[in-house]
Parts: structure tokens; sequence; C-alpha cells
């Protein structure tokens, strides 16, 4: 039924990138436009959009403050702000405290600037290290710039927490967190009686996150009626993270519009939904506890706004409300598939990089990543046929292609800027991981060659020679002690890095292209935690896909990505079948008739105690005592106690042995709450007293406990 009172209101995904000024400009006017093209007459950005969100101690700089209002200032000279209420997110300065802020405009006048209240601070973020919240309650002038001033000539606005009265509709802001918290800013505002409550976020995709995400907003709208406004963020803004859009619209509990949450299409993407206000106050009517706590609450800020969100009374009698639509969730093997191939794209596009070179060896991890990069190749290819013209234009950039070339075949694409080596070492290659390499390289098309790194690696091996006659290392199997067989395959995988950036650096040149290739690696997230790499090896690399996914998922995913395209899910790659059921191993010892290498029983424990330990020691905050308590109840039934206890202390021990890896880890994609990534996910000491003492000596203490009470 139609009502008299419809507000037609728009969110949005935004492909920001930090300190892109004048690229974040333009698709904050674009999508302001786009709004305003379908009617509405509010638009919410993400999280500070002005800058992009990943500025880090950027926002320590004078100059980005000055930036963000010059930027303001130009959309505000476009008319962005004419009969509309922008609502832009941004960084201020005010009173010499740098606060993360939205700031609204309306007929280039700035009329209202809400700082965060909470701060991001674990995790990936660390807010507090730039900005401070503000304290809620608390509303003041604010001293505009020169810049501004100059625009409309006032010389002061609002700054605080403030309910924004509409001449038809109550409007109020919250930030990211703000969401989040357990007295969250939406639950007093909607008590306020708050008809629309707006939200620009920064939020990095994780597997598995997006139904929390919109659990909170369901959540928050059903408890107390209202609408409410999702934006974010969506791509690589210059970092590890992927920000995964998914821009919602939620009314009394049901989700009415939503965006696309891994996408290669839109650089900008805006959603509108038509909401009946009628709908929120009958909704709140039929809740007498509501009405209850809403009489009793004391006052707020209010602030005047001279503009009506809802359409003319003519208009809205002929204008449907948006009716509610299913939640569009991506299984966790299709959030592997996309989520880091659209981080590699917006990495390549910007990095002025000619493609991707990976050392192909055969096995899961690094067929996993080179499936990753097939799965952009067919993103790439399929957007291109849609005729998106940006995605074009940058293929032919990045692949030296002239203006004839249409990048419809996936295939034909990732030969042109994907390059894979097979790099054998003598004696512990395979013919089968040589013939998996091969037949995964050629079902996405990279360009492949395969190179025998055995006399590169004799080379190092007689310039030690040089140094200490008479002493060559030997493999265990040759009789070597173990010094002599780590020295030897350390070597081997250091000369694979060494060969990985010379090809990287050379392929374009011998196939007559200009630039240079980024080098991807292909660690996973329990190798990197187990430390079962060597440090600078081919785990050194430009940039990682899936050092923050775990071995166990990223079966699950080469599963997955071999199934036909026909059958509606999957990659087509039906050759990563092989890659599953075959063995890891890293190729580095000699193979024998009584001995060949696997990754299991080199680490000393399987990749799935791997996964059950990092989980207990990143996401339950489990040191060795604590593990031991945990596990000993969740593997009564397979381990005795003693068993545990020798599974904790080998883990606890291995992991502090090599932590020292994790400082100098490729910059990977984060995809896993548990990744040990030091360089701000998981903060930690490298260097260790490796024995833990104390920590062991307390299980033991437990043991005996429990053998006594036995």
């Amino acid at each position: 039924m139609a009502s008299e009172k419809i507000a037609i209101v728009a969110t949005c995904n935004l492909n920001q990138w930090a300190m892109d000024f004048t690229g974040n400009l333009e698709r904050i006017a674009e999508s302001v436009a786009r709004a305003r093209a379908l009617g509405a007459r509010y638009r919410i950005g993400p999280e500070l959009e002005v800058t992009g969100y990943g500025c880090e101690d950027h926002f320590l700089e004078p100059d980005t403050f000055l930036h963000s209002w010059e930027v303001l200032a130009e959309l505000v000279k476009r008319g962005c702000s004419d009969n509309f209420l922008l609502d832009v997110g941004m960084p201020v300065m005010h009173h010499e405290v740098a606060y993360n802020c939205r700031v609204f405009a309306l007929n280039r006048k700035i009329i209202f600037i809400r700082p965060k209240m909470v701060l991001a601070d674990d995790g990936n973020y660390r807010e507090s290290r730039w900005f401070r919240p503000w304290r809620a309650g608390r509303l003041e002038q604010h001293r505009l710039p020169e810049v501004i001033v100059s625009l409309d000539h006032s010389e002061t606005c609002p700054i605080g927490e403030a309910i924004l009265q509409c001449l038809d509709c109550r409007l109020a802001s919250e930030t990211c967190e703000e969401l989040f918290t357990l007295d969250a800013p939406h639950i007093e505002y909607f008590l306020h009686g708050v008809d629309i409550i707006s939200n620009g976020s920064g939020s990095h995709h994780s597997l598995r996150k997006l139904h929390r995400r919109i659990e909170l907003l369901q959540s928050a709208t059903r408890k107390g009626g209202g609408i409410y406004l999702y934006a974010n963020q969506i791509g690589c803004d210059g970092g590890r993270l992927y920000y995964d859009g998914c821009a919602l619209i939620c009314l009394n509990g049901s989700v009415v519009a939503q965006a696309e949450q891994f996408t290669l299409q839109h650089e900008i993407e805006v959603i509108v939904a038509a909401l009946d206000i009628g709908d929120v106050v009958s909704y709140r009517s039929a809740m007498a506890s509501r009405g209850l706590q809403s009489s009793n609450r004391g006052s707020v800020f209010e602030i005047s706004v001279k503009i009506a969100l809802c359409l003319h009374k003519d208009q809205s009698l002929q204008t449907f409300p948006s009716p509610a639509i299913p939640v569009r969730y991506y299984t966790p093997e299709e959030e592997i598939a996309y989520g880091p191939a659209c981080w590699l794209w917006d990495y390549l596009r910007r990095s002025g990089m000619a493609g991707f070179f990976l050392p192909l060896s055969g096995g899961a991890d690094s067929s996993a990543t080179a499936t990753i990069v097939g799965a952009m190749c067919q993103l790439v290819a399929a957007a291109a046929r849609d005729g998106n013209q940006r995605i074009i234009e940058d293929v032919r950039r990045i692949t030296g292609q002239g203006s004839d070339f249409y990048p419809t075949d996936p295939r034909e694409l990732a030969s042109l800027l994907f390059h894979t080596c097979y790099m054998s070492s003598p004696g512990a290659s395979s013919l089968e991981t040589r013939r998996r390499a091969g037949t995964v390289a050629d079902a996405i098309g990279a360009f492949h060659i395969s190179v025998d790194i055995g006399a590169t690696v004799d080379a190092v091996l007689d310039v030690f020679g040089q140094a200490f006659a008479g002493h060559r290392p030997k493999f265990k199997v040759h009789g070597g002690t173990h010094t002599e067989n780590l020295a030897m395959q350390n070597v081997q995988a250091r000369v694979r890095m060494v060969v990985a950036y010379l090809f990287a650096q050379l392929i374009p040149w011998a196939r007559g292209k200009p630039g240079g290739l980024l080098v991807l690696g292909s660690a996973n997230v329990d190798e990197g935690l187990r430390g079962y790499l060597t440090k600078y090896d081919c785990s050194s690399a430009d940039i990682n896909p899936i050092g923050g996914i775990s071995k166990k998922d990223l079966r699950r995913f080469l599963e997955w990505a071999s199934r036909p395209l026909s059958s509606g899910e999957g990659l087509g790659i039906s050759c990563l079948m092989d890659v599953v059921t075959a063995s890891p191993t890293a190729e580095l010892e000699p193979i024998t008739e009584s001995y060949t290498q696997t990754d299991e029983q080199d680490m000393g424990m399987t990749y799935d105690d791997l996964t059950m330990f990092g989980r207990l020691r990143k996401l339950d905050l489990c040191g060795p005592l604590s593990m031991f308590r945990k596990l000993r109840v969740m593997w009564r039934k397979i381990h005795a106690p003693s068993e545990v206890a020798q599974k904790v202390k080998f883990f606890f021990r291995m992991y502090s042995i090599n932590r020292h890896k994790m400082t100098t880890l490729t910059p990977s994609y984060h995809a896993e709450n548990y990744s040990p990534e030091d360089n701000r996910f998981d903060l930690r000491p490298f260097l260790y007293n490796t024995r833990w003492p104390w920590q062991f000596r307390s299980i033991d203490n437990e043991l005996e406990v429990h053998r006594i009470s036995v």
C-alpha cells in the first residue's frame, strides 16, 4: 500500500585509495550524482572516504586535514549539497585534537560535524594512535577553515553528538565500531524517536564475518524499529585489508537493499530504497516496553535541518516502498576465491606493474594462489564481456595491448599477465609434481616455464667450499648431520626466491614487453604460525593472497574450484582434484625408495592440529597451560592427557623458535582472525625462552595431579 511519507535514501560502496584525494573526490562526487539521479536527497558514504581509511600515520600530518577540507570545499562548489544532505567521512582537527568524523553539508553550508565516540582498537585497527574519541553528550562550536569560510561565509558550525531534525523525519549518525559496541549509540537514538540511523564504515573482510555484521544491523532495527543505512569501502586501498563493501539498508529487522561484497565491476555502487516512515511509527507504537523506555529518557541535543527527505505527498502516493529481500551470503570457498582475487586486481592495476609471477610447485598452496589469479582473470573477463570500459582500459594498459584488444577470454588474459615457473631440484623433485604444476598452469592459461636450479645450488655450495675446503654439506639420506640437512634444504629454498625475483624482472623484457612482475607468495597461515618456511625463501614475495588462510580451508577451496562452471559453482579447473589428493611436500630432500619428504612429518603435527592450536592461541588467548586445559577436554576421547601435554609443548616450542620469521612475513591478504602476522595484527616478541620452563612445569604439575587422582 502506498504511503504519504516515503523517504528515498542512498548508501554506497566506494573503492577509495589511501591518500588519493583526486580519485577519492571524483568517486564521492559521482556517488552523490547517482544517488540524486535515483531520487534520493541523502547519501551516506564510507568511513574516512575523503582520505581513504588506510592512511595510518598520514593521519598525523597536518596536510591530510588540510587536503580533506579542500576536497569537501570542492564537493560543495560542485553543488553536491544543493538541496541535498551531503554526509562525508573525513578527519577533522578540533582544538588541536584529531577526530574521525562525519561532516554534513546542506545548500553549500557545513551544518554539523559528528566525531566518532568509540574507536576501533583491536585486531587490525589502531585508531587511537591517530584519533581521540569524542565524549558522548557533548556539543560545541567548531571554527571552520578559511577554504570553507570563503564559500559560505559561516565561521563556525556545531561539532559533537546530536540528532538532526529534518522537516519530515529525524536522522542520527554512528560510525563503524559504534555499531559493534555493547552500548551502541543507535539504541539511545532510536529511543529518542530517530527514524534513520546512518553508519559510514571501514570494515574489512574476514572469512565468515558478514553474518555477524548483518545480524547486528537487523537486530538494531528489529529491537527498536527504524531504518539503518550502512556504507562501506570496497577493495584494496593500499594495505593488507580488503574492504568488502556490502552496503545495506535495513527496515524494522529486514534487509531491503544490499550492494555487492566482491566485485570488479564497480568502483562506485550506489543503492537506494524507498522507505515508509509510517512503517517505523506503527512498528514502534506496538511495542509497549519501547514506549515506556522512550518516555523516561533525558534530553539530547537537536539541530534543525531545513530539508525534507521524504517525497511530496503526490509523489509518495505513487511510490511503493521497497520490499524485504533475501540476504546474499557467500560460502567460505567463494569468499576465498573472490575476496583475494579482487584484492589482487586492485593491487595490480594501482601498482603500475605488468602482471604476476608465481613459483608453482604443483602443491596445494601454490596451486591455490594460482587458482585465485585464475578467479581474478574470470572476473576481469566477465566485466569486459559486460562492456566495462574502465576494466578494459586497465587491462590494455597493464598488458600493453592495443585499442582493439578485448580481454573477454580469461585464459588468454592469464597468458598475458600471469607467469608461473616450476623450479626442480635434482633428486628431490618428482615428475608427478612437475606434471601437476604444468597442468594447473595450462588450465588457468598462465605463461608457464620449468627450470632446474641444481647448477645454481651447486654454485652457491662451491662458494662455501672456497672458504672451507673439504667441507661440503650432505643430506641426511646421504649421511649428513641435521645441520647439514637443514642447510641443504634452505639453500635450495633461498635460490628459488632469487630465481623468482630474477624472472619477475626479466620475463617481460624477454617477451618484448615493458615493466616488471609482482612476485606472489603461497605460504598459508598455519605454516606461518608453525614457522614451517625458510626465511627469505619463496615465502618472501611482494604479496601473498593466501597468507591468512588455513590449509583446511584451502583444501576445501581447491575442491570447490575443481567443480565445473556449468554446475553454478566452482571455477571449472578440474585438475585441482589431483592436487587435493596429493600429500603436501616441500621437495627439498632427495627421494629414495624408503623416504619421501612430507610436510606433516617435517612439522611433527597435522594441519588440522595446527589450525586448532592457532585458534586457541589467538582467538581464545591461550598460553601453554590454558591450551592444555582446553585440549585435554576437547581431545579426551582420542588422546591421553600426557599426549595432549606433549603436543602443546611441542607446538609452543616450535612456535617460539620460529617466531622471528613472522617479522619478515610477506604482506598477506587478511582472511583469518588467528593470523600470526607480526606487522600489526599479532604483536608479540620474537625472542623467547623457548623452553617455557614455568609454563611447562605448570602443565607437568597438572598432569601429576591428574595421575594421582586417577
